[in-house]
């Protein structure tokens, strides 16, 4: 577990930042993303353009919410600390506000097993939470339960989360979900979808534990 001191692990969250518009996940100011630490987590900073981001910017935060750093965390802090806090599996949250995703979100709509992919969010949907105000605790909340049993959701009229054990799965996973809403909305408009049964998609979620990004072995 890294020290909320690690440099590295700094590096790390602003490289995913930036990581982020690139690959057209966020823009702007949007987004945000955690990792655990050894007494609690980093997190993003309030209202600083990635490109601007720093190691030094990125705030250490205790599970209780408290921080000793002369930028404001991101609005976001609470979500990143429950999900932390409440499953001790995961390393690594990223929130972000890519398009299709949060096209999906604003007509408040799951997306279904239509490809075996979803499989890497752990089950045979991704859920979109109900719409609360940005930094809440009812936002926190309801993220937390459509991330029950699962590594991604939707934020209703708002976003997504995908979670990880570490930063890199998570941020890939943030691009396999909005992949699957991309191939989704174009099947909308092409027919009717073909969703995969639930025996189906937890045969791949049992053989995804071993898939997704890795190091490559020296």
């Amino acid at each position: 577990m890294t020290s909320p001191d690690s440099r590295s692990a700094r590096e790390a969250v602003v490289s995913a930042m930036r990581q982020m518009i690139a690959l057209g996940l966020s823009q702007g100011t949007s987004g945000n993303v955690s990792v655990r630490t050894q007494d609690g987590f980093l997190v993003t900073p309030s209202g600083i353009p990635a490109e601007e981001l720093r190691p030094e910017h990125v705030v250490p935060m205790d599970m209780a919410g408290g921080h000793d750093h002369p930028l404001t965390p991101s609005s976001e802090w609470r979500f990143h600390r429950d999900i932390l806090a409440s499953r001790p599996e995961v390393g690594a949250v990223v929130h972000a506000h890519p398009a299709y995703c949060t096209a999906f979100a604003i007509c408040g709509r799951e997306i279904p097993a239509v490809h075996y992919m979803i499989a890497a969010a752990g089950g045979p949907s991704i859920r979109c939470a109900p719409y609360a105000p940005y930094g809440t605790e009812a936002l926190s909340r309801a993220a937390l339960a459509a991330l029950e049993g699962r590594s991604a959701c939707l934020l209703a009229n708002h976003g997504m989360i995908a979670i990880g054990p570490d930063l890199a799965k998570a941020l890939w996973l943030a691009v396999e979900v909005e992949t699957l809403c991309r191939q989704y909305a174009l099947a909308l408009r092409i027919g009717t979808p073909v969703v995969l049964d639930d025996d189906e998609i937890a045969r791949t979620v049992e053989r995804f534990k071993t898939y997704g990004p890795r190091k490559a072995e020296d």
